[in-house]
């Protein structure tokens, strides 16, 4: 009698397909993880040669508008939302958002996560440089600024009209330790007296650089910027060039960095033009120069053997207007 054919015993591998709780099925990946790194690479890659450090931490997040107590009436300038992050929650306090983004991918980004909701009316991205870009009228500037506009950012905010309430804006450490230096201090710039002779500017709290993606090298500080209302009545222009002047060598005297031969001319020269404006006409004899006027001045008890690095403001303007009051002008 001829022998049944039996079926074939399943081999390992058929038998590990097939068996629905055995151990190669268990080890598999479920749905989730098998998708995470897909989710992952879909992420928008910081460009960081433009600066770009992602803001991920949302406590941060809330605490920076929380301090910049914005109210439902209030139109909000952004610069550099990035991903938008903080801009959602600025639409939900605000009445309208404006952001301007320099990063074509980042403005994609941000129409994408407001589209289909409410706050989508409420938002107007502008794509271009922010230092170039006409800033709209707002109430309150909201901003991660990158460190390679950030002086240039402060200026701009500080000479912007109409007045706004405040800026809140974070920065790398050194720099917004900068804004609030006092005299002596190794940080006390020329950024640092301008900025207080026209705003008044608070710390608000320190931002670790694990809060962001990806890390910058380091820490990072959240300021306040108040416009002071009325601005103090000096030409800024002028006192921006005796401030420039007397900061390129900030631990030297006075008299040693106003006798360089450069600044000597370059006084002169405005001298002579402000006295052809003003139609003041002079004997050879009668005629001081820029070094006579320097070194009287330079003499005088409260400038004697002073530095720029251990004035105040008061100073300053003192001494801004002892030199204009005897024909000396830096613009």
């Amino acid at each position: 009698m001829p022998k049944t054919k039996r079926p074939r015993r399943p081999g390992p591998a058929a038998a590990a397909s097939s068996a629905p709780y055995s151990l190669a099925a268990r080890s598999q990946p479920s749905s989730s993880t098998v998708h995470a790194p897909k989710a992952a690479a879909n992420l928008v890659a910081p460009n960081t040669s433009l600066g770009q450090h992602f803001l991920k931490n949302p406590a941060v997040v809330t605490a920076i508008v929380a301090k910049a107590a914005i109210k439902p009436t209030d139109s909000v300038l952004e610069i550099g939302p990035g991903t938008g992050n903080m801009t959602v929650p600025l639409l939900q306090q605000s009445k309208h958002v404006v952001a301007i983004e320099y990063d074509t991918r980042m403005v994609r980004e941000v129409l994408k996560r407001v589209e289909g909701t409410p706050h989508e009316r409420k938002l107007k991205v502008v794509q271009g440089d922010a230092i170039k870009t006409r800033f709209p009228f707002f109430d309150v500037c909201v901003a991660n600024v990158p460190y390679q506009i950030s002086s240039a950012l402060v200026f701009k905010l500080l000479s912007h009209r109409p007045m706004f309430r405040c800026a809140v804006m974070m920065f790398q450490e050194e720099f917004a330790l900068r804004l609030t230096a006092r005299p002596g201090e190794a940080l006390y710039c020329r950024l640092s007296v301008n900025t207080q002779l026209l705003a008044k500017v608070d710390q608000l709290m320190k931002v670790g650089r694990n809060n962001f993606r990806p890390p910058p090298k380091v820490e990072s500080r959240v300021v306040r910027i108040e416009l002071r209302n009325p601005p103090p009545p000096v030409n800024f222009t002028e006192w921006d060039g005796m401030i420039r002047l007397l900061f390129n060598r900030k631990n030297k005297t006075l008299r040693s960095v106003l006798l360089t031969k450069p600044t000597l001319k370059l006084l002169d020269e405005n001298m002579r033009t402000q006295r052809a404006l003003n139609g003041d006409k002079m004997t050879d004899g009668e005629e001081k120069n820029a070094r006579q006027i320097i070194e009287e001045v330079v003499a005088l008890e409260r400038w004697k053997d002073k530095r720029a690095s251990k004035l105040d403001l008061d100073d300053f303007l003192a001494l801004l207007a002892e030199f204009n009051k005897r024909g000396v002008h830096f613009a």
